[in-house]
């Protein structure tokens, strides 16, 4: 397959720290180039990595004929005006998450979505781990799975990082409570019905610093998810069925490169004597959702997740937030 042609809009962390790196171990990209609004920082980025072309404006970029797909790590508030404009340049967009700040802004991407390839960046659904979780699932080895817990913090106090920064999208909820809910998604193959939440919220950033939220997904089966802003860094899924139980020791931050344990457990005992654990080996999530997209984008695969799936998501994120005004369930 010939390689698809990449560009990145701007030098946030996220794309150097992870996505570039796995971009140029991809077999499916071929990177060309960044844009920075400061082209000297766009061009340490390029120099850093070998990107042939640094671009001083999102606009020069996107009027290059030779890019073909956008990498967007913006900021949220700058998801959905980014990823318009690019697919109105022609280009195929990878969007961070999430790709809104409402699930009503995020269905302006339906206009673009027949011309271009749109995707919502979660990693996850592209790591060996989860698609083992959810192949078990489906074939029953569980039994009836009746409910998904996980948990996921991080500190973070700084007022000058975005995640703290209210009126651009900061927040728990928007970070990181966005993948609770998309791999219960997964999991379960459906959408939830009805969503309420406990939310704290940090007096003087005014962002959710932590978020308590369940899940109603029907016929028994719920999601129940706290993710945190502001505590000590930890993160755990338990899938929990009639008969077994999965533990995901590192689900949303799996290193990259190195192997990941899984563990399974009947319950026989409950010192955990009955556990049997699955080593995934090592890989890099990143360069598999880029491998993904880009094969997409030559129609060698179909999408594996498009709008119409991002506006699923953000549909549960509005129902919560609408339920911290209600303090009730919130249809969704």
């Amino acid at each position: 397959m010939k390689k698809v042609v990449w560009g990145v809009l701007s030098t946030a962390k996220i794309g150097w720290e992870k996505v570039i790196p796995a971009m140029l171990k991809s077999e499916h990209c071929e990177l060309r180039g960044i844009a920075s609004r400061n082209l000297e920082k766009g061009q340490k980025i390029a120099d850093q990595f070998g990107i042939p072309k640094a671009y001083g404006s999102y606009e020069e970029l996107l009027a290059d004929p030779e890019i073909e797909a956008i990498y967007n790590p913006l900021p949220n508030h700058e998801h959905v005006p980014m990823t318009l404009a690019a697919a109105r340049a022609g280009k195929h967009v990878l969007c961070e998450k999430p790709v809104a700040l409402t699930a009503q802004e995020a269905e302006q991407l339906r206009e673009v979505a027949s011309h271009v390839h749109i995707m919502e960046a979660f990693m996850v659904r592209f790591h060996p781990q989860w698609l083992s979780v959810r192949e078990r699932v489906q074939a029953g080895e569980l039994g009836d799975v009746r409910s998904i817990q996980s948990y996921f913090s991080y500190f973070n106090a700084d007022a000058n990082n975005i995640r703290n920064q209210a009126d651009i999208g900061g927040g728990a909820l928007y970070d990181i409570g966005c993948y609770p809910i998309v791999t219960a998604r997964f999991l379960f193959g459906c959408e939830p019905l009805r969503a309420i939440a406990l939310i704290d919220r940090d007096p003087e950033f005014k962002t959710d610093r932590m978020v308590s939220g369940l899940l109603d997904f029907g016929h028994g089966r719920r999601l129940d998810f706290t993710v945190s802003t502001q505590s000590v860094t930890y993160q755990r899924v338990q899938v929990c069925g009639t008969k077994k139980r999965i533990e995901i020791q590192i689900p949303f931050n799996a290193p990259l490169g190195g192997s990941t344990d899984v563990l399974t457990d009947d319950g026989k005992r409950l010192d955990l004597g009955s556990t049997v654990t699955q080593t995934i080996p090592a890989c890099d999530m990143y360069t598999l959702e880029i491998d993904a997209f880009s094969q997409a984008v030559r129609g060698e695969i179909p999408l594996p997740y498009g709008v119409e799936d991002a506006i699923l998501n953000m549909r549960v994120i509005d129902a919560l937030f609408a339920s911290e005004k209600t303090g009730a369930w919130v249809n969704v």
